[in-house]
């Protein structure tokens, strides 16, 4: 795979890497009131192509 430097890259290409690889994307955050936590949420989100996740599913079941 060939390197992308600063100049030669493209919003449109970096897209297409991100999808090509897939990327995980974590997150957190608390909402509390006087110092008293109310809510935690938790996030976890998978952004891939279809082609992408089906290829590490075959990968893993072999």
């Amino acid at each position: 795979m060939k390197e992308l430097t600063p100049e030669d890259t493209s919003l449109l290409e970096l897209v297409d890497r991100l999808l090509n690889k897939g990327v995980v994307l974590a997150g957190e955050a608390t909402i509390s009131v006087a110092g008293v936590d109310l809510i935690y949420l938790g996030l976890n989100v998978v952004l891939a192509a279809v082609q992408t996740l089906e290829k590490a599913e075959e990968q893993r079941a072999s």
